[in-house]
Protein backbone atom coordinates (compact mmCIF):
# COMPACT_ATOMS: atom_id res chain seq x y z
CA UNK A 1 0.00 0.00 0.00
CA UNK A 2 1.54 3.00 -1.04
CA UNK A 3 1.99 6.54 1.62
CA UNK A 4 0.03 9.69 1.30
CA UNK A 5 2.00 12.58 1.96
CA UNK A 6 0.74 16.16 3.29
CA UNK A 7 3.54 18.89 3.20
CA UNK A 8 1.31 20.92 5.49
CA UNK A 9 2.61 18.51 8.66
CA UNK A 10 6.38 17.24 9.82
CA UNK A 11 7.76 13.94 8.27
CA UNK A 12 7.12 12.45 11.31
CA UNK A 13 3.39 12.55 11.74
CA UNK A 14 2.82 11.32 8.10
CA UNK A 15 0.57 8.65 9.30
CA UNK A 16 -1.02 6.75 6.18
CA UNK A 17 1.57 3.60 6.03
CA UNK A 18 0.95 0.24 4.97
CA UNK A 19 0.64 -2.14 7.84
CA UNK A 20 3.38 -4.42 8.67
CA UNK A 21 4.49 -7.31 10.92
CA UNK A 22 6.55 -5.72 14.23
CA UNK A 23 7.81 -7.22 17.36
CA UNK A 24 7.47 -5.21 20.54
CA UNK A 25 9.35 -4.65 23.03
CA UNK A 26 8.84 -3.90 27.00
CA UNK A 27 11.61 -1.83 28.65
CA UNK A 28 11.29 0.02 32.16
CA UNK A 29 13.14 2.90 32.68
CA UNK A 30 15.68 4.05 35.49
CA UNK A 31 13.50 6.31 37.54
CA UNK A 32 15.82 9.46 38.73
CA UNK A 33 15.23 9.34 42.95
CA UNK A 34 13.62 11.93 44.21
CA UNK A 35 12.14 12.94 40.81
CA UNK A 36 8.63 12.55 41.28
CA UNK A 37 6.03 12.11 43.94
CA UNK A 38 6.85 10.07 46.75
CA UNK A 39 4.98 6.35 47.20
CA UNK A 40 4.52 4.65 49.93
CA UNK A 41 6.57 1.80 50.28
CA UNK A 42 5.02 -1.25 49.55
CA UNK A 43 2.48 0.25 47.19
CA UNK A 44 3.30 -0.53 43.40
CA UNK A 45 4.63 2.44 41.58
CA UNK A 46 2.03 3.88 38.99
CA UNK A 47 3.29 3.27 35.38
CA UNK A 48 3.18 5.25 32.00
CA UNK A 49 3.20 3.10 28.67
CA UNK A 50 5.17 5.31 26.21
CA UNK A 51 5.30 3.97 22.86
CA UNK A 52 8.49 4.64 20.81
CA UNK A 53 10.86 3.64 18.25
CA UNK A 54 13.94 1.19 19.16
CA UNK A 55 15.58 2.62 15.88
CA UNK A 56 14.94 6.37 15.54
CA UNK A 57 17.87 8.32 16.41
CA UNK A 58 17.78 11.04 17.46
CA UNK A 59 14.44 10.84 18.92
CA UNK A 60 14.48 7.30 20.83
CA UNK A 61 16.66 4.17 20.89
CA UNK A 62 15.89 1.18 22.63
CA UNK A 63 19.33 2.19 24.87
CA UNK A 64 17.26 5.28 26.18
CA UNK A 65 19.65 8.03 24.53
CA UNK A 66 17.06 9.58 22.16
CA UNK A 67 16.20 12.76 23.33
CA UNK A 68 12.12 12.01 23.20
CA UNK A 69 13.41 8.85 25.58
CA UNK A 70 14.64 11.54 28.12
CA UNK A 71 11.62 13.87 27.86
CA UNK A 72 8.95 11.29 28.53
CA UNK A 73 11.01 9.84 31.45
CA UNK A 74 11.31 13.21 32.53
CA UNK A 75 7.37 14.17 32.33
CA UNK A 76 6.59 10.31 33.74
CA UNK A 77 9.37 11.37 36.89
CA UNK A 78 6.81 14.78 37.16
CA UNK A 79 3.72 12.71 37.10
CA UNK A 80 5.30 10.01 39.97
CA UNK A 81 4.95 7.47 37.28
CA UNK A 82 7.50 5.04 36.64
CA UNK A 83 8.10 4.89 32.91
CA UNK A 84 7.77 2.00 30.49
CA UNK A 85 8.70 2.04 27.37
CA UNK A 86 7.13 0.39 24.66
CA UNK A 87 9.47 -0.07 22.05
CA UNK A 88 8.64 -1.04 18.25
CA UNK A 89 11.44 -2.06 15.61
CA UNK A 90 9.95 0.04 12.93
CA UNK A 91 9.46 3.67 12.42
CA UNK A 92 7.73 6.09 14.71
CA UNK A 93 5.06 6.89 11.88
CA UNK A 94 3.86 3.20 13.03
CA UNK A 95 2.92 4.53 16.40
CA UNK A 96 -0.16 5.80 16.62
CA UNK A 97 -2.21 3.32 14.19
CA UNK A 98 -0.24 0.12 15.57
CA UNK A 99 0.43 0.93 19.10
CA UNK A 100 -1.25 3.41 20.57
CA UNK A 101 -4.79 2.71 19.07
CA UNK A 102 -4.00 -1.07 19.65
CA UNK A 103 -3.64 0.21 23.60
CA UNK A 104 -0.67 -1.80 23.51
CA UNK A 105 1.01 1.79 25.27
CA UNK A 106 -0.51 5.19 25.99
CA UNK A 107 1.16 7.82 24.64
CA UNK A 108 3.39 8.90 21.70
CA UNK A 109 5.86 11.88 22.00
CA UNK A 110 6.57 14.22 19.34
CA UNK A 111 3.42 14.81 17.70
CA UNK A 112 2.63 17.74 15.76
CA UNK A 113 0.16 19.79 17.63
CA UNK A 114 -2.56 19.94 15.01
CA UNK A 115 -2.26 16.05 14.70
CA UNK A 116 -6.39 14.68 13.99
CA UNK A 117 -5.29 10.98 15.23
CA UNK A 118 -5.10 11.82 18.89
CA UNK A 119 -5.45 14.09 21.60
CA UNK A 120 -2.16 16.27 21.78
CA UNK A 121 -1.38 17.75 25.14
CA UNK A 122 -0.21 21.47 25.46
CA UNK A 123 2.61 22.38 23.43
CA UNK A 124 6.20 21.57 25.11
CA UNK A 125 8.24 23.23 22.37
CA UNK A 126 7.91 24.96 18.74
CA UNK A 127 10.23 24.42 16.20
CA UNK A 128 10.88 24.39 12.06
CA UNK A 129 12.78 23.21 9.44
CA UNK A 130 16.63 24.42 8.95
CA UNK A 131 19.11 24.78 6.37
CA UNK A 132 22.24 23.04 6.74
CA UNK A 133 25.41 24.18 4.95
CA UNK A 134 29.27 24.15 5.52
CA UNK A 135 30.62 26.74 7.52
CA UNK A 136 33.25 27.84 5.23
CA UNK A 137 31.15 27.75 1.91
CA UNK A 138 29.09 31.07 2.92
CA UNK A 139 26.17 30.43 1.83
CA UNK A 140 23.79 33.06 3.42
CA UNK A 141 20.24 31.14 2.47
CA UNK A 142 17.18 31.81 5.08
CA UNK A 143 14.23 31.15 2.97
CA UNK A 144 12.90 29.12 0.27
CA UNK A 145 12.58 32.50 -2.22
CA UNK A 146 16.20 33.31 -1.96
CA UNK A 147 17.68 33.15 -5.67
CA UNK A 148 21.01 30.76 -4.35
CA UNK A 149 18.51 28.45 -4.15
CA UNK A 150 18.68 27.67 -7.31
CA UNK A 151 22.23 28.27 -8.31
CA UNK A 152 23.63 25.66 -5.47
CA UNK A 153 24.85 22.40 -6.01
CA UNK A 154 22.99 19.00 -4.83
CA UNK A 155 20.34 20.15 -2.18
CA UNK A 156 19.07 17.12 0.20
CA UNK A 157 15.83 16.89 1.74
CA UNK A 158 13.80 14.41 3.66
CA UNK A 159 11.56 12.40 1.65
CA UNK A 160 8.05 13.03 2.07
CA UNK A 161 8.27 16.50 4.12
CA UNK A 162 7.55 19.90 2.84
CA UNK A 163 10.88 20.19 1.80
CA UNK A 164 10.34 18.02 -0.92
CA UNK A 165 7.15 19.79 -2.05
CA UNK A 166 9.32 23.29 -1.70
CA UNK A 167 12.41 21.71 -3.94
CA UNK A 168 9.78 20.92 -6.49
CA UNK A 169 8.10 24.44 -5.94
CA UNK A 170 11.57 25.80 -6.74
CA UNK A 171 12.45 23.78 -10.03
CA UNK A 172 15.16 21.81 -8.00
CA UNK A 173 13.61 18.26 -7.96
CA UNK A 174 14.36 16.78 -10.94
CA UNK A 175 18.36 17.53 -10.97
CA UNK A 176 18.40 16.29 -7.35
CA UNK A 177 15.70 13.51 -7.49
CA UNK A 178 18.38 10.61 -8.99
CA UNK A 179 21.25 12.04 -6.21
CA UNK A 180 18.26 11.48 -3.64
CA UNK A 181 17.58 7.95 -4.37
CA UNK A 182 20.88 7.21 -4.56
CA UNK A 183 21.24 7.99 -0.86
CA UNK A 184 18.48 5.29 -0.44
CA UNK A 185 20.05 2.62 -2.21
CA UNK A 186 17.35 3.62 -5.07
CA UNK A 187 14.66 2.43 -2.87
CA UNK A 188 11.16 3.94 -3.78
CA UNK A 189 9.43 5.67 -0.66
CA UNK A 190 6.35 4.64 -2.77
CA UNK A 191 5.66 1.57 -1.30
CA UNK A 192 7.41 1.34 1.91
CA UNK A 193 8.89 3.82 4.47
CA UNK A 194 12.33 5.15 3.01
CA UNK A 195 14.14 8.33 4.69
CA UNK A 196 17.31 9.78 4.36
CA UNK A 197 19.23 9.09 7.94
CA UNK A 198 19.94 12.99 9.20
CA UNK A 199 23.32 11.48 9.67
CA UNK A 200 23.66 11.28 6.39
CA UNK A 201 22.47 14.34 5.28
CA UNK A 202 24.49 15.90 7.34
CA UNK A 203 27.82 13.94 6.09
CA UNK A 204 26.69 15.21 2.51
CA UNK A 205 27.02 18.73 3.65
CA UNK A 206 30.27 18.00 5.04
CA UNK A 207 31.85 15.91 2.47
CA UNK A 208 30.77 18.18 -0.01
CA UNK A 209 28.48 15.60 -2.13
CA UNK A 210 25.92 18.62 -1.19
CA UNK A 211 26.06 21.97 -0.85
CA UNK A 212 22.54 22.38 1.14
CA UNK A 213 20.41 19.77 3.64
CA UNK A 214 16.75 20.76 4.47
CA UNK A 215 15.56 19.24 7.07
CA UNK A 216 13.17 18.81 10.62
CA UNK A 217 15.44 20.95 13.32
CA UNK A 218 15.39 18.29 16.01
CA UNK A 219 16.22 15.51 13.42
CA UNK A 220 19.76 16.98 12.49
CA UNK A 221 20.14 19.63 15.58
CA UNK A 222 22.22 16.55 17.18
CA UNK A 223 24.93 16.23 13.92
CA UNK A 224 25.74 19.23 13.64
CA UNK A 225 26.16 20.30 16.72
CA UNK A 226 28.54 17.64 17.08
CA UNK A 227 30.27 18.81 13.51
CA UNK A 228 31.83 22.25 13.92
CA UNK A 229 32.26 22.38 9.93
CA UNK A 230 28.39 22.57 10.12
CA UNK A 231 25.90 25.33 10.65
CA UNK A 232 21.97 25.82 11.26
CA UNK A 233 19.88 28.20 9.15
CA UNK A 234 16.13 28.40 10.47
CA UNK A 235 14.00 27.97 7.32
CA UNK A 236 11.91 31.69 7.16
CA UNK A 237 8.37 30.88 7.27
CA UNK A 238 7.21 31.90 4.18
CA UNK A 239 6.77 29.17 1.52
CA UNK A 240 4.01 28.62 -0.54
CA UNK A 241 2.99 26.78 -3.15
CA UNK A 242 2.40 27.50 -6.46
CA UNK A 243 -1.64 27.85 -5.78
CA UNK A 244 -0.74 29.74 -3.34
CA UNK A 245 -1.07 27.60 -0.34
CA UNK A 246 0.71 28.17 2.82
CA UNK A 247 3.36 25.43 3.13
CA UNK A 248 4.53 25.83 7.23
CA UNK A 249 8.01 24.96 8.23
CA UNK A 250 7.54 25.56 12.27
CA UNK A 251 5.30 23.21 13.95
CA UNK A 252 4.43 22.83 17.75
CA UNK A 253 5.47 19.76 19.03
CA UNK A 254 3.09 17.65 21.63
CA UNK A 255 2.30 14.70 23.24
CA UNK A 256 -0.56 12.55 21.70
CA UNK A 257 -2.86 10.17 24.23
CA UNK A 258 -6.15 8.01 22.36
CA UNK A 259 -8.92 9.96 21.70
CA UNK A 260 -11.07 10.32 24.66
CA UNK A 261 -8.33 9.85 27.29
CA UNK A 262 -9.15 12.81 28.96
CA UNK A 263 -7.71 12.14 32.31
CA UNK A 264 -4.22 10.80 30.97
CA UNK A 265 -4.08 14.18 28.62
CA UNK A 266 -5.12 16.09 31.78
CA UNK A 267 -2.51 14.44 34.02
CA UNK A 268 0.15 14.88 31.17
CA UNK A 269 0.04 18.53 30.87
CA UNK A 270 0.34 19.14 34.49
CA UNK A 271 3.42 17.00 34.86
CA UNK A 272 5.19 18.86 31.03
CA UNK A 273 4.60 22.50 32.97
CA UNK A 274 6.13 21.12 36.25
CA UNK A 275 8.53 19.32 34.26
CA UNK A 276 9.16 22.62 31.70
CA UNK A 277 12.89 23.51 33.01
CA UNK A 278 14.29 19.83 32.95
CA UNK A 279 12.77 19.66 29.03
CA UNK A 280 14.30 22.63 28.20
CA UNK A 281 17.70 22.00 29.30
CA UNK A 282 17.14 18.93 27.23
CA UNK A 283 16.41 20.74 24.28
CA UNK A 284 19.11 22.86 24.70
CA UNK A 285 21.84 19.73 25.01
CA UNK A 286 20.36 18.19 22.10
CA UNK A 287 20.94 21.58 20.37
CA UNK A 288 17.67 21.77 18.89
CA UNK A 289 16.33 25.49 17.42
CA UNK A 290 13.19 26.87 19.20
CA UNK A 291 10.85 29.44 17.71
CA UNK A 292 8.60 31.56 19.68
CA UNK A 293 5.16 29.47 20.35
CA UNK A 294 2.24 30.31 18.26
CA UNK A 295 -0.90 31.79 19.37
Amino acid sequence: MSKSVSPSMTVRTLAACGLLTVSVLLVPAAAAAGAGPAVAPGTPQPTLRICASAKELPYSAADGSGFENKIATTVAQAMGRQPVFVYADKPAIYLVRDWLDKKKCDVVVGLDASDPRVLTTVPYYRTGYVFVTRQDKHLDVHSWNDPAIRKVGHIVVEFGSPSEAMLKQVDRYNDNMSYLYSLVGFRSPRNEYVQIAPERMAGEVRSGGADLAVAFGPTIARYVKADPTLRMTPVRDDASRGDGQKLPQTYDQSMGVRQGDTELLAALNAALAKARPQIAAILAEEGIPLVQAAN
